[in-house]
């Protein structure tokens, strides 16, 4: 008789499981608790399939795991394990949500046959839990209080609040070289000075000197600006701290679902343009048949919410 046949025989009555219990020290404990004993026995129950039980796969579909997701963990001679492992990287991995979706499924046999075993694991990793709490050292308020802390970085640029508390915001960071700091000049004429009245953060000109440029840039890039315009150029290609700005951007918006990132190319380069770039619409200044909507596409682009 498998496993899958005990799960059926016994859903009609739910016997005491770790789960049950009001006072249980189960459901906060993360699933990384469980030692291998206790996977491999569960592996026993929920590998085998079984007409009349719920197995591995009914798991996983509970777990939120996807039709492609479950076909491939059935390639694995312990797709239980697998799955355990897989759904262990997800905030939601606990052992109490683990017992409530064995409970739920009827899989009281599994429940009655762990559940003192996932007890033990549980205590074992709660107790290791608190001796390490124990043995940190005491931090004085003084010495708290130098430890450096994440928040968004304050007096960054010139009309920036140097406590931090109303940080200068714009419309679009422009990524460009020293070498193109014509075209940049000439793109605030177009969009800062005209009915536009859009606000462009320039490194040259907003930016206050005397701290990390990768810094700097992370945190304009990220919290500051709504867009950023990228002046590509054959300089622009042997710029590290473009490079920088470039991919930063783009590991905010993957695929530029949020149109994000405009590449702008404003006079004939002699390299290839950069292959990072090519999925995004770009803004050719260099085309003489819609040089004279260039300045209305990229406003229009850099206004949207």
């Amino acid at each position: 008789m498998d496993a899958g046949a005990a799960g059926a025989g016994s859903a009609g009555s739910a016997p005491s499981a770790p789960s049950a219990p009001s006072g249980s020290s189960t459901p906060w404990v993360p699933l990384a608790a469980l030692n291998m004993r206790v996977r491999r026995r569960l592996s026993l129950f929920l590998n085998v399939q079984s007409l009349v039980a719920a197995d591995w796969t009914t798991l996983a579909e509970e777990l939120g795991f996807e039709y492609l997701e479950i076909r491939h963990l059935e390639a694995y001679p312990n797709p239980t394990g697998r799955l355990l492992d897989a759904w262990e990287g997800r905030p939601d991995a606990s052992v109490g949500r683990l017992l409530e979706l064995l409970a739920k499924l009827g899989r009281h046999d599994a429940l009655e046959e762990l559940g003192p075993s996932i007890e033990e694991d549980c205590q074992k990793y709660i107790l290791k839990q608190q001796q390490e709490e124990s043995e940190k050292p005491v931090q004085v308020p003084a010495v708290d209080s130098s430890i450096p802390r994440t928040v968004g970085l304050a007096g960054i640029t010139t009309l920036d609040d140097p406590l931090g508390q109303v940080p200068e915001r714009f419309d679009a960071f422009i990524c460009y070289c020293p070498s193109d700091i014509q075209f940049v000049q000439e793109m605030i004429r177009q969009l800062e000075q005209t009915n536009y009245r859009l606000k462009l953060c320039v490194s040259d000109r907003d930016v206050l000197p005397g701290t990390c440029v990768w810094s700097i840039a992370s945190e304009l890039i990220e919290k500051r600006c709504r867009r950023m315009v990228v002046v590509v150029s054959d300089d622009y290609l042997q710029s590290k701290e473009c490079d920088f700005q470039t991919k930063f951007a783009l590991s905010l918006c993957p695929g530029a679902h949020q149109k994000r990132l405009i590449p702008i190319k404003y006079k004939v380069m002699k390299k290839e343009f950069p292959s990072i770039l090519r999925f995004i619409t770009v803004c050719d200044y260099t085309n003489p048949c819609t040089k004279s909507w260039f300045w209305i596409r990229l406003a229009k682009a850099l206004s949207l919410p």
